[in-house]
C-alpha cells in the first residue's frame, strides 16, 4: 500500500522513508519528531533503569565529579535556574543520592556532596544524550557545527519559537496546563 504525503514513515532516515524528497516541510518536521521521540526515549529509559531523570543524572555528575558546591555553583554549572536546582537535589536527597551540609563558618551556605549511592549510580547510568550530542558534534568541523546550529536557530524562528525560553538541558515533559472549560468560560470577554 503506498504511503500518502502525511504518514509518518517508520524508521530510518526521512530521505529513504517514502517521504517525497521536495516535501521539504514533511521532512523537516519527521526529523524535529525524530529529535523530540529520541529525547523522550532517553528519558523514559533513564528512569525506568534508574529511576533518575535527566536533568538529575547531570546535576548528580556534576556534583560527583566537581562537589562539594552549592546548588547555584550546580546551577551554574549544568545551565539550570536556581530554583529548578532546588527541587532537583530535593529528589536527589530524598532518593539517597546527595547530602547537604551547612557550612561551619557561614551557616548561610549549603553545600552538597553526592553519596556512596550517588557515586555508584553515576559510574552505572549510561552517559547522558545531550554528553552524547556534545561529543558527537566535537567530531564535526567548526564550520560544520556552526552551519548545524544556524539552521536549526532558523527552524526555530520560522517555526516562531524564537521566545520560547528552553534551559540547555535535554528534558522532556508538559509545557503547561491548559485551563478547563470554566476557567475558559470566566476568562471570555463579556
Amino acid at each position: 500500500m503506498a504511503k500518502t504525503p502525511n504518514e509518518a514513515p517508520r524508521g530510518g532516515s526521512s530521505a529513504g522513508s517514502g517521504l517525497s524528497e521536495d516535501r521539504y516541510d514533511l521532512r523537516i518536521l519527521y526529523a524535529v519528531r525524530q529529535i523530540i521521540r529520541r529525547i523522550d526515549m532517553d528519558s523514559r529509559k533513564l528512569a525506568a533503569e534508574h529511576r533518575i531523570t535527566g536533568p538529575q543524572l547531570v546535576s548528580l555528575i556534576t556534583i560527583a565529579e566537581k562537589g562539594p558546591l552549592t546548588a547555584t555553583g550546580i546551577a551554574r554549572h549544568v545551565h539550570l535556574s536556581a530554583s529548578t536546582m532546588v527541587g532537583i537535589l530535593d529528589r536527589l536527597e530524598s532518593k539517597g543520592l546527595v547530602e547537604r551540609h551547612r557550612d561551619a563558618r557561614d551557616r548561610r551556605l549549603v553545600y552538597v556532596n553526592a553519596t556512596d549511592a550517588g557515586r555508584a549510580l553515576v559510574h552505572e547510568a549510561p552517559y547522558p544524550l545531550q554528553y552524547s550530542l556534545q561529543m558527537a558534534l566535537r567530531r564535526l568541523s567548526e564550520r560544520q557545527q556552526k552551519q548545524t546550529a544556524a539552521s536549526l536557530e532558523r527552524l526555530v524562528r520560522l517555526m516562531g519559537a524564537a521566545d520560547i525560553k528552553a534551559e540547555p538541558m535535554l528534558k522532556i515533559g508538559p509545557i503547561g496546563k491548559l485551563p478547563d472549560e470554566r476557567e475558559r468560560a470566566s476568562h471570555r470577554p463579556r
